[in-house]
């Protein structure tokens, strides 16, 4: 991983899953985060206007941190990078997308849930993945199981956490936690900044306290 990216985000331990229907809101989404101490952003390609959302903050704002969320292909994989995205996340492994980024020193965190999984994004030179939906799969019981036979990898747990549960994630297995909670879909729509502001300034805090 990019040491200058890695610090960031192990420092802040916050992704925060970001689905904009308006890529003009991105950029006030951007400095919402930004003003929470979140200054990290995971733009999914879930709509149509994750794209453009990529290469807006892109361009606007150097100090944020933007990758691309669900990503299910290699094409798309190309697109965000050549729109600015400085990671790639996916749901699940993808030899082709986790290879390609490799090759490119793009950071990729794909989900990987099972051994199997991991195994194949060890052999890639992988150490740090997405857990996902960590909820459904184990959430912190499963990742402490699996830093048994594989104690060189940490996760980004995505699904199921918010700020209420949030401090259950900050063990040694997880690199950062992730998530919707943090840049809520409603709040962009209405443009209600401030709480998404507040939400993130309220789960560094938590975090600063389970430090």
């Amino acid at each position: 991983m990019n040491n200058d990216n890695r610090v960031l985000v192990e420092q802040t331990g916050l992704v925060p899953v970001v689905v904009i229907d308006d890529a003009a809101d991105a950029i006030p989404a951007a400095a919402a985060l930004k003003a929470g101490g979140v200054p990290i952003m995971e733009i999914t390609l879930r709509t149509a206007a994750g794209l453009d959302a990529i290469e807006a903050v892109a361009k606007e704002d150097a100090e944020i941190l933007v990758g691309a969320g669900t990503v299910l292909s290699l094409e798309m994989a190309k697109e965000s990078v050549a729109r600015g995205a400085k990671f790639i996340v996916s749901p699940g492994f993808d030899k082709k997308v986790v290879s390609w980024c490799v090759k490119k020193g793009i950071d990729v965190f794909p989900g990987c849930v099972t051994p199997t999984e991991i195994m194949k994004a060890i052999d890639l030179g992988l150490e740090i993945l997405k857990f996902f939906p960590a909820n459904i799969y184990g959430g912190k019981e499963a990742m402490k199981a699996l830093a048994g036979p594989f104690p060189g990898v940490r996760f980004i747990p995505t699904g199921g956490i918010d700020n209420s549960n949030l401090k259950e994630f900050v063990i040694p297995q997880v690199f950062a936690a992730g998530g919707g909670w943090l840049c809520p879909r409603g709040d962009i729509k209405a443009k209600n900044f401030d709480e998404i502001t507040r939400i993130c300034a309220e789960a560094v805090d938590i975090r600063k306290a389970c430090l």
